[in-house]
Order: C-alpha cells, then sequence, then structure tokens
C-alpha cells in the first residue's frame, strides 16, 4: 500500500508544480504581489492565489487540496500554491483564514469534522464554528471504515463483542470523526473499549497493521489497499449505504448498530469576501470537477462527490453538530482528551 500511494501522492505533487512552472512560461500565470479587487471582484484575480490546508503533505485533505488548486489554478490563470500547516485537526490553518483579507487571496479546504466534531471535544475559546467563515462550495465526502488485524479472527461488530475482551482501539486524533464513530459503536454495541488517539491517520494505521491496537476506524482511502492485500480484515462501514469501493461490507447499521458520520470537505474563504470572487471560485471549481482527471482522482482516492452549495454545506454542518452533540449527551460519551 505504501508504494502505491507515495506514488500517487508525489505525482500528484509533482503534476501540480509542473502545471504551474509550464503555465508561468507561458505568460499565463499571474504570480505578482499587487492588490487585487477586495470590494467588488471584477479584476479577480490579479495575482497568486494562497491554498492552505490543515494536514501534512501525503493525506486526504493535503491531496484534494493539490488536485483542485491545480484544476482551479488553471481556470483563473493564476498560481495556486498549497501551504501546508498541520496541526490541532485543522484547526490552526482555520484561525489564519479568519484573521486574512477577505479579498479572495487566502482559501482553503476544510474539513467538516472540525466544525460539527471538534467543538465537542475542547472548550469554546478552542472551537471553529461554521459562520466564522464563507463557504463557497462543497467538493467531496470520505466514509470511515472500522477494520482489525486478521490476528484477531473477527469479520463483524458481533464478533468483537463476543470476544468479551475490553477493546483497545486506535484514532486519527481527538474530535475527529474516527473518534466518534468508534466511541458511538462500542457505546450503543456495549462493548467496553478503551481510546488510544494517534496523531494522522498514518501512525494510526501503523500501529493497526501491527497489532499494536485491536481495531482502527479510519477513512476508506487510507485503509483501502490493505483491506484489498488481506493484510486489515473491515468489520463495517459508517455510512447510510454500502461503500461503492467495498461494496462486501455491511454498514454499522446493517448490523443493528445505528452509526453514521462520514468526513466531507468543502472551499471556504474569509468571512465577508465579495460575492463577485466567491462566484468566480465556485466556476472554477466546477470546471475542475468535470474534467477527466478530477474525476479519474475521485476514484483512484474512493472519494465520492459533494459538488453542492455552500449554503447546504453549511446547513449539514450545523446539523450535523447537533447530531453529534445529542448522540453523545445520550451515551454520557466524551471526546475531550484525558491527558
Amino acid at each position: 500500500m505504501t508504494n502505491v500511494r507515495t506514488r500517487r501522492r508525489v505525482a500528484t505533487a509533482a503534476g501540480a508544480t509542473a502545471l504551474a512552472l509550464v503555465l508561468t512560461a507561458c505568460g499565463g500565470v499571474k504570480t505578482g504581489s499587487g492588490g487585487g479587487n477586495a470590494t467588488g471582484g471584477s479584476d479577480y484575480p490579479t495575482k497568486s492565489v494562497e491554498m492552505t490546508v490543515g494536514a501534512s503533505a501525503g493525506g486526504s485533505s493535503d491531496l484534494i487540496s493539490r488536485a483542485m488548486s491545480k484544476g482551479m489554478g488553471q481556470s483563473l490563470g493564476v498560481a495556486m500554491p498549497v501551504v501546508n500547516k498541520p496541526g490541532a485537526n485543522g484547526a490552526l490553518v482555520a484561525k489564519e483564514l479568519q484573521k486574512a483579507a477577505p479579498d479572495g487571496y487566502s482559501i482553503a479546504i476544510q474539513n467538516a469534522s472540525l466544525f460539527a466534531i471538534t467543538p465537542l471535544a475542547v472548550s469554546e475559546a478552542e472551537a471553529v464554528k461554521v459562520d466564522d467563515f464563507d463557504i463557497v462550495y462543497g467538493v467531496s465526502r470520505d466514509d470511515y471504515v472500522l477494520a482489525t488485524n486478521p490476528k484477531t479472527g473477527w469479520k463483524s461488530i458481533k464478533d468483537m463483542k463476543a470476544s468479551g475482551k475490553t477493546i483497545r482501539y486506535g484514532t486519527t486524533g481527538v474530535g475527529t470523526g474516527a473518534q466518534l464513530n468508534s466511541a458511538l459503536t462500542f457505546a450503543t454495541a456495549g462493548i467496553d473499549a478503551t481510546a488510544v488517539p494517534f496523531d494522522g491517520g498514518a501512525p494510526n494505521l501503523t500501529a493497526l497493521l501491527g497489532a499494536q491496537v485491536d481495531v482502527s476506524t479510519m477513512q476508506v482511502g487510507e485503509a483501502i489497499e490493505n483491506i484489498q492485500a488481506g493484510k486489515l480484515v473491515p468489520l463495517a462501514v459508517f455510512s447510510a449505504e454500502r461503500v461503492p469501493f467495498l461494496p462486501d461490507v455491511p454498514t454499522a447499521k446493517e448490523q443493528g448498530f445505528d452509526v453514521q458520520v462520514s468526513q466531507y470537505r468543502f472551499i471556504t474563504v474569509p468571512k465577508g469576501t465579495p460575492q463577485a470572487v466567491k462566484d468566480k471560485l465556485v466556476e472554477a471549481a466546477k470546471k475542475t470537477f468535470a474534467t477527466a482527471e478530477y474525476k479519474k482522482f475521485n476514484e483512484d482516492n474512493n472519494l465520492t462527490p459533494l459538488e453542492v452549495s455552500g449554503e447546504e454545506i453549511a446547513t449539514q454542518l450545523k446539523s450535523d453538530l447537533q447530531s453529534n452533540t445529542d448522540k453523545l449527551a445520550k451515551f454520557n460519551i466524551s471526546l475531550a482528551s484525558k491527558s
């Protein structure tokens, strides 16, 4: 898996870099630092647009950001460099974006868990709110899978419960969809379990492959190649319907446990960005979505398109936050770090 995904990530990043160099050589990319039209946006963009990502290079958020920046930059005729600033499940980037000028030259593809789950695990002062940004457009959805090491012999959630042991489960961090899906599953199934949070998908996956934890919840794209290679056994997916990329894996709901939390991402800009600027970003995003290259990117990375308006995304985020709040209260679950 590692070699295949590494090649894919290197190719994605290299492609974006090559595109920027080619367009610059042809005079098709504007990279100057001159000011843009922050009031009306009719001349936007007149310089490069920076896209920040709150995750390390090579992860799902990074790959999606690079694929989008490549297509959108080409459509807008400017360089759109991606800058990685990992930390706090994307909160560091979010806080920076809040303070940026609302002129369209600072944008970010953010993830739903930061708005709909992380606020339930951190203090009010640390929480990031939907209304702190203008949401431009939806991008894609990434479902979660609960998997185990073949050494356990488990094939389902019920097998795990029947083992009678206290389960050690890995997640991709505190306040993430991986943590929430796991916690809700063990609560609804009545399984004693202890969380082992890791800082991201890579160490979480490594721990499961090494049988350092009994099970882990991660995004399908992070696990699928090891599942296909027989190095991991999927126990359930946390989606309303079966995931097309893993059609033989039943949902948690099919197994009697109504747990459905997905990750999804969307383009955001600082609050107060002119509508004309946001309209141009939407147009560039739609052109990117329509390309054969981007459609293949989604397929290669097991992503489901979620190409809907910013208003729909905002409504969904608020609904998910309330739903998650209610579920945690019902089962008396705390997502806050105990350290």
